[in-house]
């Protein structure tokens, strides 16, 4: 076994601590796994299956309860996510169901501001009026949602705004992968491809770590691609933690990805160093691209990226001499997800370098995983409604977007024009983290309607009229889970606790009650068991067998390694020119595009990042991890140490950290893990709701020091596109 291996009894101590931390707070111990399977008498009872909320991966796990109590989680086999392993944050977060902070009654804001307890019935009635009254006035259209998909969520809120007549169902993929997912699918027809990393030589990833945004099977991968002897490069402006597992480290700076893929693109194509039987056959619009590329040789891009040329050319020749086992994996949300004024155009790039590897589909290059999904559902109760008349607001504002997560903060941006007058938030803490809050905060309270549903008081709650409670994920039956992978799956998120608070409700009841007071409730004579069922039947299962299974899988279905040839464009092939594109105001191909901000003398671009142990704001009202956070001063920003030798700042001292937007006071963590142009301030912490009293005024909020803006054509928040300053408290 490898001196790095992670085991399940590791796996928490890995993610800085997080088991003892948790083993700390008495619902859940270290030794999880051995209490699950070492006594199941007594008064452990195993109470079934369900997926964890702590972030969007939704790991399955078993759910064992002792005296009635959550005891231990045990992370199921099966689950591609997962891989039998659940993380610190899923371990954690469970505790979310007996938080002291919990909402237990809706809610409604006073003439004072202040919100008072109410019950359903007049929540109902009172959302449902003033709903028809927009209706009635300005049209469906004039309503709009957001929701942080979850399975239930997903479709439940779509169904209730479509019964509405409305189109406007938003995600949160404005501050995280629209604009990586948009600018692929310009270039493939599709988006969130796979890199191979166990079987790869050589993959390459982009601001994204394993080991910090912790899906475990992916950790697990790139544990098994290190012991393989695969070379694995971190390009990042930090010395993210997946370090653990790579051979080098490619400080960047902030934004010029793009110039990397460029100049590297540029090599293979100068050298005749491609796949030129791939791109004949299975590509269109080469010539323009390779034609665009001539000037952006590595020189070009060491002066933009900060690597050195010769190391660029370098890259370049070793993902070529590693073909097709090499890719750039696909990224997420950190370098170029929503980060930054040309993100869409480097995920654009990002594919057309794969392309030219040839590694598409192949066993150690980058596939698109196996998938299943429901099939229609006969009963007539279940029938859709119409499609809304109008498209998604945004739609032709930003129109490389992907309109299946649509640009929410434009939406919101027009509740002051008084062209959308409702919205509605589910499972969003939209306030706090898709913009600037203070910005977010003014639009939302300035809608006629707004209503925040959720299981504790969030930024965006104290800034919308009504507020109504939703049980803890551990306290519902969710609708049925299709996971792609090498093997497709589907899994269930089941009730394994009783309701806590009693007058909380879950998310299908909100809806399907919201719905009937609405008037629509026709859409919704059914209950969740009954949807579950049906779907699951589409597919040869049952609800009865998967709660007993938790995860069911599908073999007939297992992904076969063979070279992709077929994509989902017009014409099935791999677009290196974009009409769409040019029309929006890109070139046909990717070319060069500057971050929108380039720091001056004393300025700072502004990264943030996720942490192994919390989910941005999602998990950093949980004491357990919160204690870690603390314990190692991981609220702190980061700055390079010979800067900060120049500026007279030593580690630990208080700085003051500001920007156009807003100033704040931290502590400041020197070290040599960053590049020197920037700061990092990881994106959890700042929490400014005193109700929630454990993450209240811990750190900064990563935010509020971003100016509200768009990026143009795909719609991305542009979340590091800031500059700050950083001065020590009393020089």
């Amino acid at each position: 076994m490898s001196e790095h291996a992670i085991t399940r009894r590791s796996f928490l101590a890995k993610s800085a601590l997080g088991a003892a931390a948790v083993a700390g707070s008495g619902y859940i111990g270290f030794e999880a796994w051995k209490q699950a399977h070492a006594d199941e008498t007594g008064s452990l009872q195993r109470a079934g299956h369900s997926l964890c909320n702590s972030c969007s991966s939704k790991c399955g796990f078993t759910a064992y309860t002792r005296d009635g109590r959550l005891s231990t989680m045990i992370g199921d086999p099966d689950h591609p996510y997962c891989d039998g392993t659940l993380c610190a944050r899923g371990y954690g977060y469970a505790s979310i169901a007996y938080s002291e902070d919990r909402l237990t009654d809706p809610l409604k804001k006073n003439d004072a501001g202040e919100f008072e307890a109410i019950s359903w019935d007049q929540a109902y009635a009172e959302i449902a009026e003033k709903i028809q009254s927009i209706i009635g006035s300005d049209g469906p259209q004039s309503l709009i949602l957001i929701n942080d998909p979850r399975p239930s969520g997903s479709y439940y809120t779509k169904r209730f705004m479509n019964a509405l007549g409305s189109a406007n169902v938003y995600t949160h993929g404005v501050s995280c992968n629209m604009s990586k997912n948009s600018g692929m699918t310009q270039a493939l027809g599709a988006a969130d491809f796979t890199s191979d990393v166990a079987n790869a030589k050589m993959v390459m990833f982009l601001g994204r770590s394993y080991c910090d945004g912790i899906r475990p099977s992916s950790v697990h991968a790139l544990q098994k691609a290190h012991e393989n002897g695969c070379h694995v490069v971190m390009v990042d402006p930090r010395y993210n933690n997946s370090m653990h597992f790579a051979d080098e480290w490619i400080p960047i700076r902030p934004g010029t990805d793009l110039a990397l893929i460029l100049a590297m693109a540029h090599v293979l194509v100068k050298n005749d160093t491609y796949d030129h039987d791939y791109v004949a056959n299975y590509t269109v619009g080469f010539e323009d691209w390779a034609a665009r590329l001539e000037e952006y040789d590595p020189a070009w891009a060491s002066e933009i990226t900060g690597i050195p040329a010769e190391t660029i050319e370098r890259l370049a020749n070793e993902m070529w001499e590693a073909a097709p086992q090499s890719s750039i994996e696909q990224g997420w949300r950190a370098a170029f997800g929503c980060a930054h004024q040309n993100s869409g155009e480097t995920a654009r790039a990002l594919c057309l370098f794969n392309t030219l590897l040839g590694c598409w589909g192949l066993e150690g290059g980058a596939y698109f995983p196996a998938s299943a999904s429901a099939g229609k559902l006969e009963d007539p109760k279940f029938a859709a409604p119409a499609a809304p008349k109008e498209k998604i607001i945004g739609a032709a504002e930003y129109p490389v977007s992907s309109s299946g997560m649509g640009v929410s903060t434009y939406a919101l941006s027009l509740i002051p024009e008084g062209k959308v007058k409702g919205v509605i938030f589910y499972q969003s803490n939209c306030v706090a983290g898709y913009s600037n809050p203070a910005q977010l905060h003014d639009f939302v309270a300035g809608a006629e309607l707004s209503v925040a549903i959720d299981v504790q008081m969030t930024e965006t709650c104290q800034a919308c009229q009504y507020v109504l409670p939703d049980t803890s994920y551990l306290e519902r039956l969710e609708v049925p889970e299709f996971v792609g992978g090498t093997v497709p799956v589907v899994s269930l998120r089941d009730r394994v606790l009783e309701k806590v608070h009693p007058n909380t409700k879950p998310v299908d009841e909100i809806f399907s009650e919201l719905a009937e007071a609405c008037g629509v409730g026709e859409y919704f004579q059914f209950t969740v068991d009954e949807l579950a069922d049906a779907q699951l039947k589409t597919v040869g299962c049952s609800l009865e067998e998967l709660r007993e299974e938790g995860t069911h899988t599908f073999p007939e279905k297992q992904l076969k390694y063979a070279l992709k040839t077929s994509w989902g464009t017009t014409d099935k092939k791999v677009h290196f020119t974009s009409e769409a594109c040019e029309k929006a105001g890109f070139p046909a191909s990717p070319g060069w595009l500057e971050p929108k901000v380039t720091p001056g003398s004393g300025e700072f671009r502004l990264i943030g990042g996720k942490q192994a142990i919390h989910t941005h704001t999602q998990t950093a009202n949980i004491p357990a991890l919160m204690e870690i956070t603390k314990k190692y001063g991981l609220e702190r920003i980061w700055m390079n140490a010979q800067v900060a030798e120049e500026m007279g700042i030593k580690d630990g001292d208080e700085v003051e950290l500001s920007s156009e937007t807003h100033t704040g006071v931290t502590r400041v963590h020197v070290t040599n893990r960053i590049e020197p142009t920037s700061i990092y301030l990881p994106s959890h912490y700042g929490c400014s709701v005193e109700d929630q009293h454990t993450a209240y005024g811990v750190g900064l909020r990563q935010m509020d020091f971003v100016p509200f803006h768009i990026e143009p054509g795909y719609g991305g928040t542009m979340s590091q596109e800031t500059l700050v300053t950083v001065k020590k408290v009393g020089a």
